[in-house]
C-alpha cells in the first residue's frame, strides 16, 4: 500500500496507447448521397516495402499546400480532412498509397473523368510512384420497391459491360452495388453504389471504403500472377534437367562430380528463385484474404439473377490466386527435390572418393614395401661392396705379420673375410637403427 492507502499502480507497456489506438486510427468517412467520390492508389514498380516512405508524406503535403490544409504529424500512415470544397483521405500502407477525394453532389454525366482534374495536373506528374489503381465511385439515393430496383438494373446496363457486371444486394437491402471491374476509356475503374434514404451517411462511408478496398486488394493480388507467369516458364526447363539428374543418380550418364556440379547450379538457382518471390507470394495471399474479408462484411444478396461480387471474383479472381499458390508450391518442391537429389549424389561422391583413397593407401603400402625390399637388397650390396674394399685394405695391413708365419697372402685373405663382413655388417645395421 501506498502513503494514499490505494495499491501501487501498474506500469503501462511502452506501446499499450499506440496499440489501443491503432484500432481507431483509420476511421471511416461520412458521406451523404447523392455524392460521388475519386480514388487514386499509387506504387514504385519495384521495391515498393522498402521506398523511403516520407517521400509519400511529402507528395501529400505538397498538395495540402495548395489548399492551406494542416499537415499531417511526422511518421503519420494516414490524414482525413478538407481541401477547399471537398474532403480527402489519404493512407500509407506497405506497398502503396492511396487518396480518396469525396464530392458532395453528383457529376452531370455519370462517372466523368473530369473531375479527376480537381487533383491538380503537376502535382500528379511529381508522384512519387505509378497509379495502380484508380476508381469511380457513384452513390445514388435509391427508391424503396421495385421501383428503385428497376432504376437501378437500368443504370447499371448503360453504364456497364453487361458479360462481366456484378451488382448485389448489400447489407439487408439497404443498398445495391454494381461494377464490370473494367478499366473504362479514361483509364479508371467503375463502381454505382444505390442506398436507400435511411442508410445514413456513417454507413454509406463504410460501404465505399470497403468498395475502394476491395478493388486495391484485388490488383495488389494480382501483381503475383505475372511473376508466377515468368517463373512457370523457367521452373518447366529447369525441371527438366533436373530429371535427367535425378534421373541419373547411379552415374551411368556422366560422372557423379559432375552431376553434383549441375545439381548445386540447379539447386543455387532455385533458392534464388524462391528468395526473389516470397515476398510477392506472401504478400498476395494476404491481400487475397482482405479482398474475400472485405466482400463479406458487405454481406450481398442476389439482385434478380445477377453474379455476386463474391461469385465474380470466384470465377474471374481465384483461378489467378490458385495459379500464384500452384506455382509457389511447384517450387518449393522443386528447391527440395534438388535438395534432396544432392544430398545423394554428394553422398555418392563422397563415397567413391573414400574409395579411391582406400585404393590409394593400398597402392602407397605396396610402393613403400616394394621401396623396403629394394632398401634392404642396396643395404646388402652395400655390405658386400664394403667388405670387399675393407678386406683388400686388412689383408694389405695385416699381410706383413702373417707372412712369418708361413701363411699366403690368398690363406691370409680368407681368413680375414669372416672377420670383415662381420664387421662391416654390424656397422651398417648400427647405422640403419641410430637413423631410425
Amino acid at each position: 500500500m501506498n502513503e494514499t492507502g490505494h495499491a501501487p499502480l501498474l506500469a503501462d507497456h511502452p506501446r499499450r496507447y499506440e496499440l489501443a489506438n491503432e484500432l481507431h486510427a483509420r476511421p471511416f468517412p461520412e458521406m451523404k448521397a447523392p455524392c460521388h467520390a475519386l480514388f487514386l492508389a499509387i506504387k514504385r514498380p519495384r521495391d515498393a516495402a522498402s521506398r523511403d516512405k516520407a517521400e509519400d508524406r511529402a507528395h501529400l503535403v505538397a498538395l495540402l499546400d495548395r489548399f492551406g490544409a494542416p499537415h499531417p504529424p511526422p511518421g503519420a500512415t494516414h490524414w482525413f480532412g478538407e481541401i477547399g470544397r471537398h474532403r480527402l483521405k489519404w493512407e500509407r500502407h506497405t506497398e502503396f498509397s492511396t487518396y480518396t477525394l469525396f464530392i458532395d453532389g453528383l457529376e452531370e454525366r455519370a462517372f466523368d473523368a473530369s473531375d479527376y482534374e480537381l487533383l491538380p495536373r503537376d502535382w500528379l506528374a511529381t508522384s512519387p510512384g505509378m497509379r495502380i489503381s484508380s476508381a469511380l465511385i457513384r452513390v445514388e439515393l435509391l427508391e424503396a420497391g421495385e421501383a428503385g430496383d428497376a432504376e437501378a438494373r437500368d443504370k447499371v446496363d448503360g453504364w456497364f459491360v453487361g458479360e462481366s457486371v456484378a451488382m448485389a444486394r448489400l447489407l439487408e437491402d439497404a443498398a445495391i452495388v454494381a461494377s464490370d471491374f473494367r478499366i473504362d476509356t479514361s483509364g479508371h475503374m467503375r463502381f454505382a453504389l444505390f442506398v436507400r434514404p435511411s442508410v445514413g451517411p456513417s454507413r454509406v462511408g463504410r460501404v465505399v471504403q470497403r468498395v475502394t478496398e476491395i478493388e486495391i486488394y484485388k490488383s495488389m493480388s494480382l501483381l503475383g500472377l505475372p511473376r508466377a507467369q515468368d517463373l512457370s516458364h523457367r521452373m518447366g526447363e529447369i525441371d527438366q534437367q533436373l530429371s535427367v539428374l535425378v534421373g541419373d543418380l547411379r552415374g551411368d550418364l556422366q560422372p557423379a562430380e559432375e552431376s553434383l556440379e549441375k545439381l548445386l547450379s540447379i539447386s543455387a538457382e532455385l533458392e534464388n528463385m524462391l528468395a526473389s518471390s516470397t515476398f510477392r507470394f506472401g504478400a498476395t495471399a494476404a491481400y487475397a484474404a482482405l479482398v474475400h474479408d472485405r466482400i463479406a462484411v458487405l454481406r450481398e444478396a442476389r439482385f434478380e439473377g445477377r453474379q455476386l461480387f463474391g461469385e465474380f471474383m470466384a470465377r474471374r479472381f481465384d483461378p489467378a490466386m490458385r495459379t500464384i499458390r500452384s506455382v509457389e508450391a511447384r517450387l518449393k518442391a522443386m528447391a527440395d527435390r534438388a535438395t534432396r537429389a544432392g544430398d545423394l549424389l554428394r553422398t555418392r561422391v563422397d563415397v567413391e572418393r573414400q574409395a579411391q583413397n582406400q585404393r590409394l593407401l593400398e597402392s602407397m603400402d605396396r610402393r613403400a614395401d616394394l621401396a623396403l625390399r629394394l632398401q634392404q637388397t642396396v643395404e646388402g650390396l652395400s655390405v658386400v661392396a664394403i667388405s670387399y674394399y675393407a678386406l683388400n685394405l686388412a689383408s694389405y695391413a695385416a699381410y706383413p705379420f702373417l707372412e712369418p708365419l708361413g701363411l699366403s697372402k690368398g690363406t691370409a685373405t680368407a681368413l680375414l673375410l669372416p672377420i670383415v663382413v662381420l664387421a662391416v655388417f654390424l656397422m651398417v645395421r648400427r647405422i640403419r637403427k641410430g637413423m631410425h
